[in-house]
């Protein structure tokens, strides 16, 4: 489900810029930006981090290949949930609150990557929300670093 709201987040700002016409570069780099930190950070903590893991911990444990029964979810739960709610607040605040939510994020996904690489590696977990979060949580960092970088080298330019 992670790679939907990377495709989503690309598609969206794509109609975006197709019915608003951007005037130069650094508003094509915001408009990405923006569905970006509202899909891949807002959407998927919120749906696919906080939901799961406070409502449903048991099964999201299960399909992480992960052991049922541990308060962690809990915690990891409304960890998620935060991140969620600041990737909807982008829609409102903008310039620093961008940065900091965008690094934020990228810090949590490149660890968790390295988490489920590990969990891989060591215990050959497999399981499909282990094994291919690796690459979801990757490029969704990975997309949000570029497009930091991107936006602050516009930034330069004007």
């Amino acid at each position: 489900m992670g790679f939907a709201f990377i495709v989503l987040s690309i598609i969206g700002a794509i109609i975006h810029l197709a019915i608003r016409r951007p005037k130069n570069r650094a508003e094509v780099i915001d408009t990405f930006l923006l569905y970006s930190l509202v899909f891949n950070v807002g959407f998927v903590g919120f749906f696919f981090g906080f939901i799961p893991h406070v409502f449903f911990p048991d099964q999201a444990a299960a399909a992480i290949g992960w052991p049922g029964g541990s308060h962690f979810q809990y915690e990891v739960g409304f960890h998620d949930g935060a991140w969620g709610i600041l990737g909807f607040l982008c829609i409102l605040f903008r310039d620093r609150f961008w940065l900091a939510t965008g690094i934020g994020w990228s810090f949590f996904m490149l660890g968790a990557a390295y988490g489920h690489l590990q969990d891989t590696i060591l215990h050959a977990n497999y399981a499909p929300n282990n094994f291919l979060m690796i690459f979801v949580d990757s490029i969704i960092a990975v997309m949000l670093l570029g497009l930091l970088a991107l936006k602050h080298r516009a930034a330069g330019r004007s």
